[in-house]
């Protein structure tokens, strides 16, 4: 049995498909208020739930000099904003406990990234804040290991928790296994599908490349098994993204997706 898990207005096992979505990065206030407030639109439209997704640091960046974001800050007065003018929850991440308490303040999920999902200090200190803690899955994680993940931020007394499949490495490549989405729902624990992530491509030259192109094939698969919900990367130019370029689902492009993934689901629920 899937625990409900609610963030705001959007809940967890209750008969719909919430969307996690947004750009990668936080690249500008103008360019944030715009993207969560034309996602919103199409969300509304589809009745489907909706969370407002952008990191403040993209602290696992290839190179050195990428860009990385505005500082905390600065990034979570943009996200407070997102919140009071768009009026939908919002999400980031956290890569060090001591940031939990500060950017709790703010968003309504705290995300733990893939590569960080084993950090018992961050785990705890993000449950701690009693605010709902999304666990990206690594992709060097088998999915039945997700419930030590999920064990150590329940630890603190904190069960709003949910856990997200974005594929496994495969070789120097990611393969999405969807019989990892059962098996991480054993845990009791809603599973997100991360479609966009999941069509990476790591280690092209300097940066990570993708294929976008695979995004619905994946997003329409993970529905069908019967994910809890859906996070996707959105960009209204992808291309000029400053982050995750080659991964980004344009923005003109997510309504047709979105209708499809909501027919699929229906069909299977």
């Amino acid at each position: 049995m899937t625990k409900k898990v609610t963030v705001d207005k959007v809940e967890y096992g209750a008969g719909s498909l919430p969307l996690i979505a947004g750009p990668c990065v936080i690249e500008s206030r103008e360019h944030s208020l715009k993207m969560a407030e034309s996602i919103r639109t199409i969300t509304d439209s589809l009745g489907m739930p909706f969370i407002y997704k952008s990191s403040f640091d993209k602290a696992n960046r290839t190179e050195t000099n990428s860009f990385r974001g505005p500082n905390i800050d600065e990034g979570l007065s943009i996200l407070s904003e997102i919140k009071k003018e768009i009026d939908v929850p919002v999400l980031t991440d956290v890569h060090l406990p001591d940031q939990c308490s500060l950017v709790a303040e703010v968003v309504d999920v705290l995300q733990i990234p893939a590569f960080l999902c084993r950090q018992t200090d961050l785990l705890i200190s993000a449950g701690e804040t009693g605010k709902v803690v999304n666990i990206k899955k690594g992709q060097f994680l088998a999915p039945g290991k997700m419930i030590f993940a999920a064990e150590k931020v329940s630890s603190s007394g904190n069960e709003n928790i949910l856990l997200t499949e974005r594929g496994t490495s495969f070789g120097y490549d990611l393969v999405s296994d969807m019989t990892a989405i059962p098996t991480m729902q054993t845990s009791g624990y809603p599973v997100i599908f991360d479609a966009t992530h999941s069509s990476q491509i790591p280690g092209i030259d300097s940066s990570t490349g993708g294929q976008r192109e695979m995004i619905p094939i994946l997003a329409k698969s993970a529905v069908a098994a019967g994910c809890d919900g859906l996070f996707m990367e959105v960009h209204d130019n992808p291309e000029l993204a400053k982050s995750d370029a080659s991964t980004q689902w344009p923005l003109d492009q997510l309504e047709e997706l979105l209708i499809l993934v909501k027919k699929i689901f229906d069909s299977v629920n």
